[in-house]
């Protein structure tokens, strides 16, 4: 079957995967400052992701078409959305840590910090034994942490039965005015007549 648009993959993108492992740490953190610290901040996270799986292939072409990164700022609007829900659902009124601090306010982009302190430490002459130099030819047994890849498959899911359910509302609701439309004709050619 041709589509205009193709649907959405119901596996994630390895560039969402990424994206999350860069900012995982940051919106969990977020989550629970906005939160007062509560037990929900995970899934509120998990929210967010959702939301952001939802709509990755729109603001990855939007962010190419505008020339800068959109996601972080559509990641970090959707945490405050999320949580204003949150607040709003709450019997008792949370606490929440008023005075962001710098770091605290670009939570939602890439630590680069850590790639620049890579890059910078100083290398020590260590001997090298024979099993270290076969090492370079075996592969590797250092995988993505589990945890990350687990938080964007859960969102990534969470995002494709969204995006199923809005399919089969577009067809059922096209359906009945197709009905709707039928029956109409029918009348009006039943009047002529």
């Amino acid at each position: 079957m041709a589509h205009l648009v193709p649907p959405m993959d119901d596996e994630p993108p390895p560039e969402f995967i990424a994206f999350v492992a860069d900012r995982l740490a940051g919106l969990r953190a977020e989550a629970a400052r906005l939160s007062g610290g509560d037990r929900q901040s995970d899934a509120l996270a998990i929210d967010v992701l959702t939301d952001l799986a939802v709509h990755w292939r729109r603001l990855r072409w939007e962010g190419w078409l505008r020339g800068h990164d959109v996601t972080g700022p559509y990641l970090a609007h959707r945490l405050e959305v999320r949580t204003k829900q949150w607040r709003e659902e709450q019997i008792y009124p949370v606490e929440v840590t008023v005075g962001p601090s710098a770091e605290a306010l670009d939570w939602y982009r890439p630590p680069a910090a850590a790639a620049a302190e890579a890059e910078e430490a100083p290398s020590r002459a260590v001997a090298v034994t024979v099993a270290q130099r076969l090492a370079d030819l075996l592969p590797t047994t250092v995988r993505d942490e589990a945890g990350v890849v687990a938080e964007a498959e859960i969102a990534w899911v969470h995002a494709y039965r969204r995006y199923v359910w809005w399919r089969y509302t577009r067809v059922g609701i096209g359906v009945v005015l197709l009905f709707g439309y039928l029956i109409h004709f029918m009348s009006a050619a039943s009047n002529v007549a």
